[in-house]
């Protein structure tokens, strides 16, 4: 079984209706499409610390709404807009996963949103697995 989640309410910059759902759920995986620092469809301001934070987040928020935690994220793929961030975000990224690191790629991309980076989790729990 496949179950779809924020299909019904996902907003972009400017509260434009999003066409993808913010996260798949399939067999016991957890798919978390990317997410940028934003809130209430704005990006919010500050420097790569409050944005990867901001991201982060809103990947744990929607994994959590799943029924998934900390422990079930297997990957995450980080899209930096400058490879300069890398260090800041590293600090950030251990805050949230010291305990339970997840594998992760990072890499430099020109993001479509106007920010500073990008985050997206893969995450697996037996218990959901049909």
């Amino acid at each position: 079984m496949i179950k779809r989640y924020g299909v019904e309410g996902g907003k972009g910059t400017g509260g434009q209706a999003l066409p993808f759902a913010k996260a798949v759920a399939a067999d016991g995986w957890l798919y978390v499409s990317g997410q940028t620092p934003m809130v209430d469809g704005e990006i919010i301001d500050g420097g790569i610390v409050a944005q990867s934070t901001q991201a982060i987040q809103n990947c744990l928020d929607i994994m959590t709404e799943a029924g998934f935690g900390k422990e079930d994220i297997v990957h995450m793929k980080v899209f930096l807009s400058d490879a300069r961030y890398f260090q800041s975000f590293n600090k950030v990224f251990k805050s949230f996963f010291s305990e339970h690191p997840p594998a992760r790629v990072c890499c430099v991309a020109d993001l479509v949103v106007d920010c500073m980076v990008e985050v997206d989790l893969t995450c697996f729990n037996a218990k959901f697995k049909s």
